[in-house]
C-alpha cells in the first residue's frame, strides 16, 4: 500500500460513521507552493508560504472572503454595534464562538484559547510577526467558555483585526503554553504540527519540503472536507509550478505563478489546467536599507546601532534611484495584463488609494542625474560610475530566486547604470529568503544588502494594520528575534502619530484620508519604492472545483469546499 493510500484509509477510519459517506470521497489533493514552508506557525513569519500552509489547520474568529468581506469562521456571527457585539463607545468587541467546537485532538475549544493567543503574540521578547495586529488591544478576556471580549485602549471603529484572518488564528493554549516569549521559535513540535480546528490535521511536516494532512475527525461540518488528504509540496520556481499544474497535471493547484504572461498563456493552451486570477492590494516593492549592512559591523550590521547607511541615508540618492525606473515598461514587459504600474503602497480599494503619486509611472532620468549631482556623486574617473570621497556609488540588490524577479533586477540594474550607479545582483532561494530562522543571514528581515525586492499586501480591504507595519516599533532587530515587516528601518514620528489616529478614526472618509497621508509619507520618504500593482495568479487543474481565488486572505481559505469535478 502506498503512503498516500495508507493515509487515506487511516483518515477515513478515524471519521464518525455518519461522516464517512460524505467526507474524503475525492481522494488526495496535491498542492504546490514553490516558496516552501519552513514551519506551520503564522506568528513566526507572517509570510504567505507559512500562513497559508497553516490555514488548513489553524483558524481565526473570522476571515475575509474573495471580495474582501468579513465572514464568521470560528465565531457564530460578525459583531456590530447594531447587534450589540461592538460597544457603543467602540472600546470593546465581543465574539461568540460556535457551539461544540473541538480541536483535532478532541478537546474543547474555549474562549481561554483566544485569550492565550493574544498573550502569546504580545509576550515580551516573543518576536511575534503579527504583533501589529494587536495594536491598541488592552485586554482579551474570556467571559465564559464561548465568549471572547477584546478591549481597546481607545475607541476602535474598525475592530476586525485581532484574531481575524489567516495571519492571526487561534492557537490551542494547552499545546503552546510552554512556548511563550523567547521560546516561541524553539518549540519545534508545536510549530511543525500545530493542533487546530480546521478541516485538516498535520500528519507529517518536513521543513522546506512538504506538509501532509488528513481529515480532522472532529471538524465541525460533517460533510466536509471533500478531499481525504492534502499534500503541499514546496521547492522549485514559478515556471516549474506552472508546468506542473498547466502542462503535466502533476498537481491540482499551484500558487503564485509569477511568470511572463505569454509563457503562462502558452502553458494554459494545453487544456489540463487554467490560471485563476484576482486583484487585491498586492504590490511588488523595492526597499532601501536605511541602516548600514557592512559585514565588518558584526552584530550591529543592518541595525540602528550600526549607524545610518553611508549612501542610502541621503534621500536624494533614494529619490534618484526611484525616478530612474520605467515602471510602465517594466510592467508591460514582465507582467502584461496581470500588472499595473504604481507608486502607491496601498493601491486599492479606491477609498484608501492616494492620487498624489500619479505620473511616477514614467522615469525622469535627467532629474535623477541632477539629484545625484546635488548629493555630490560625480563620475570623476570617466568610467560611467559615480564616486564620492573615494567611494564608488555601488549597491547590492537582493531578492528571491524567481525568473520575473531576476528579469526585473536586470532591467533596474541597467536603468541605474544609465545614471551612474553600479549594482551587484543577488538572489536567494525563496524558502530561505522568506524564512523565519533567526540564525539565517539571508532573510528579508535581516536585510544584509542595500536594496531588496518582494511583494506584500494587506489582509482585508481596510489597510490600518498593514500600514502600521511601518511604525518605528515594526523594525526587525535582534531584540525582537528579527521579526517585523518594517524591513527598510523607516522611522518617522509623524507617521506613527497618523497610525495612532487611524485606530480611532470612525468615518470612512476620515479613514481614507489618513490612509492616503500615511501612504504619501512612506512613498515620499523614498525608503520604499512601489513598482507594480500585481494581480494574484495561481493555477488549478480543470478537474478541481470550488476554488474561490482570494487576494484578501489565504488563497486556500475555503479548501473545505474544494472538490473533484464529477
Amino acid at each position: 500500500m502506498t503512503k498516500t493510500a495508507f493515509l487515506l484509509c487511516t483518515a477515513l477510519a478515524a471519521l464518525p460513521v455518519a461522516a464517512q459517506a460524505e467526507r474524503g470521497v475525492d481522494g488526495d489533493l496535491k498542492i504546490h507552493y514553490w516558496q516552501v514552508a519552513t514551519h506551520l506557525n503564522p506568528y513566526l513569519s507572517g509570510i504567505a508560504k507559512e500562513v497559508e500552509a497553516a490555514s488548513l489547520v489553524l483558524e481565526p474568529l473570522a476571515r475575509f472572503d474573495e471580495k474582501g468581506g468579513l465572514v464568521p469562521w470560528l465565531a457564530e456571527s460578525i459583531p456590530t454595534v447594531d447587534n450589540g457585539g461592538v460597544a457603543a463607545d467602540m472600546r470593546k468587541i465581543t465574539w461568540k464562538l460556535r457551539d461544540g467546537l473541538k480541536w483535532s485532538d478532541g478537546s474543547a475549544v474555549t474562549a481561554n484559547d483566544a485569550v492565550f493567543t493574544w498573550q502569546y503574540c504580545t509576550h515580551p521578547n516573543a518576536g511575534c510577526a503579527a504583533l501589529a495586529m494587536f495594536d491598541g488591544v488592552s485586554e482579551v478576556k474570556a467571559l465564559d467558555d464561548r465568549t471572547v471580549e477584546i478591549s481597546f485602549s481607545e475607541p476602535k471603529p474598525y475592530p476586525y483585526v485581532p484574531l481575524v484572518s489567516s495571519t492571526t488564528p487561534i492557537l490551542q493554549a494547552a499545546q503552546f503554553k510552554d512556548c511563550l516569549g523567547e521560546r516561541m521559535a524553539q518549540c519545534t513540535v508545536q510549530n511543525f504540527k500545530p493542533i487546530g480546528t480546521g478541516p485538516y490535521k498535520v500528519d507529517e511536516f518536513l521543513t522546506n519540503d512538504i506538509a501532509v494532512y488528513s481529515v480532522n475527525p472532529h471538524f465541525r461540518f460533517a460533510d466536509k472536507p471533500h478531499f481525504a488528504s492534502v499534500s503541499i509540496k514546496g521547492g522549485g520556481d514559478p515556471a516549474g509550478a506552472a508546468r506542473a499544474v498547466l502542462e503535466t497535471g502533476e498537481v491540482d493547484y499551484a500558487w503564485n505563478l509569477q511568470i511572463a504572461p505569454d509563457v503562462l498563456a502558452a502553458m494554459a493552451q494545453r487544456g489540463i489546467g487554467a490560471p485563476v486570477v484576482d486583484y487585491g492590494a498586492a504590490v511588488e516593492f523595492l526597499f532601501f536599507n536605511m541602516t548600514n549592512p557592512d559585514p565588518s559591523l558584526g552584530e550591529a550590521r543592518s541595525t540602528a546601532q550600526g549607524g545610518v547607511h553611508p549612501i542610502l541615508g541621503d534621500i536624494r540618492v533614494r529619490q534618484a534611484l526611484s525616478m530612474a525606473i520605467d515602471r510602465t515598461l517594466l510592467t508591460e514587459a514582465l507582467y502584461g495584463e496581470l500588472g499595473r504600474p504604481t507608486c502607491n503602497v496601498v493601491p486599492a480599494p479606491e477609498l484608501y488609494a492616494s492620487t498624489t503619486t500619479a505620473g511616477c509611472e514614467l522615469p525622469d532620468v535627467d532629474r535623477a542625474k541632477a539629484l545625484l549631482d546635488e548629493a555630490g556623486w560625480k563620475d570623476t574617473n570617466g568610467d560611467g560610475i559615480r564616486d564620492k570621497d573615494g567611494h564608488k556609488l555601488a549597491l547590492s540588490f537582493m531578492t528571491s530566486t524567481n525568473g520575473v524577479r531576476q528579469d526585473t533586477q536586470m532591467l533596474i540594474q541597467q536603468w541605474w547604470l544609465e545614471i551612474g550607479v553600479q549594482t551587484e545582483l543577488r538572489n536567494v532561494a525563496a524558502s530561505v529568503y522568506f524564512g523565519g530562522d533567526v540564525g539565517n543571514p539571508d532573510t528579508r528581515q535581516k536585510f544584509y544588502a542595500d536594496v531588496q525586492m518582494y511583494t506584500d499586501n494587506s489582509k482585508g480591504q481596510d489597510p490600518e494594520a498593514f500600514l502600521a507595519r511601518w511604525s518605528c516599533k515594526g523594525i526587525p532587530s535582534p531584540a525582537n528575534q528579527w521579526q517585523g515587516s518594517n524591513v527598510q528601518r523607516f522611522c518617522d514620528p509623524a507617521f506613527d502619530a497618523l497610525s495612532q489616529q487611524f485606530r480611532s478614526a470612525a468615518s470612512l472618509p476620515e479613514r481614507g484620508r489618513i490612509s492616503k497621508e500615511m501612504n504619501d509619507i512612506l512613498v515620499n520618504s523614498y525608503t520604499i519604492s512601489p513598482l507594480v500593482h500585481r494581480g494574484n495568479v495561481s493555477g488549478k487543474a480543470k478537474t478541481l472545483e470550488g476554488v474561490r481565488m482570494n487576494s484578501w486572505d489565504s488563497q486556500i481559505w475555503n479548501i473545505m469546499d474544494w472538490h473533484r469535478a464529477k
